[in-house]
């Protein structure tokens, strides 16, 4: 991690490549646990593996605790890796597995040769913007309007399938930062947050959660857009404002981008006793003004 690699056995769990036809059948059983259905066939598994692509694994003992798996991608310019899922145990979770998988997958990556890996998610989702953004320092940089389509899984069937893109460019100084633990502290983050203009304005509703009201057009500073901090606790106690979150932050990253904005950080900030969640963006930097680099005109005659 962090320019040094991750070892191969952190605290009790060995990471490492998949090999067996028995371990990418458990990669089924991950997916199913967490999703509710089979994931990635274990043939195209073998066949990613083999082929460029990339199965890992964290394992405690000979059981699978969380994977990782990733494909070869190619936009016509360069080479990266496209992270299709990575998923955790849910009797995991509160390990730092996903973390230390991503580190994993990472140190994997460049021995391929690669700098860049790739991969989308749900931008109401304040977990993974937290690890994505926060911990990884991946940059998301595109939005994308229900990527999927309609989707059954257990995690995705009451929710347009929105997407960001991310990019996780695994060389630079702000990702080795971020992965030997180098974040603004909270009292940054509040700052920050009080600092810029808010694209998503909420209120709290009357079941006592956050709920979009208006958004706003960036004003040319910094800027934030609000997520819900428990995605699972509006699906359990106010699903009827899923679509209007879901609305609100799609239209807050459209304006953003089509802007020039830039995601720089993500953040939760206590704010008098309430915990919320943001993502922070910056401005696109202005082109410096053009100096004139031509010679003086010459003196007249006299």
């Amino acid at each position: 991690m962090a320019g040094a690699g991750v070892s191969s056995e952190v605290r009790g769990f060995r990471f490492r490549k998949l090999e067996k036809p028995e371990e990418f059948r458990q990669v089924a059983e991950v997916h199913r646990a967490v999703w509710g259905d089979e994931g990635v066939p274990t043939t195209l598994q073998r066949a990613l593996q083999d082929n460029g692509g990339l199965v890992l694994g964290a394992f405690a003992d000979i059981h699978l605790a969380g994977f990782a798996v990733s494909v070869l991608g190619w936009d016509g310019t360069s080479l990266y890796q496209y992270s299709h899922a990575t998923a955790v145990r849910p009797e995991y979770q509160n390990h730092h597995l996903g973390f230390r998988l991503k580190a994993f997958q990472r140190d994997e990556v460049l021995k391929l040769g690669l700098n860049e890996i790739r991969w989308t998610f749900d931008p109401l989702q304040s977990r993974n913007a937290r690890l994505n953004v926060r911990l990884l320092g991946g940059v998301p940089d595109r939005y994308y309007i229900h990527y999927y389509g309609t989707m059954a899984d257990q995690l995705n069937r009451d929710l347009e399938s929105d997407r960001v893109r991310l990019r996780w460019e695994i060389s630079t100084p702000r990702v080795e930062e971020r992965l030997a633990g180098k974040v603004p502290s909270s009292e940054e983050d509040w700052k920050r947050w009080q600092g810029s203009s808010a694209i998503v304005t909420t209120e709290v509703g009357e079941k006592g959660l956050r709920v979009p009201t208006t958004v706003e057009e960036p004003g040319g500073g910094l800027a934030h857009i609000e997520i819900p901090f428990d995605l699972g606790a509006v699906r359990e106690h106010e699903p009827s404002v899923l679509r209007t979150w879901r609305h609100a932050v799609r239209d807050g990253f459209r304006a953003a981008f089509d802007l020039g904005y830039r995601v720089d950080d993500f953040a939760v900030v206590n704010a008098e006793h309430e915990r919320r969640s943001f993502y922070f963006l910056s401005p696109a930097p202005k082109d410096p003004p053009e100096s004139d680099t031509g010679s003086a005109p010459p003196a007249p005659s006299v």
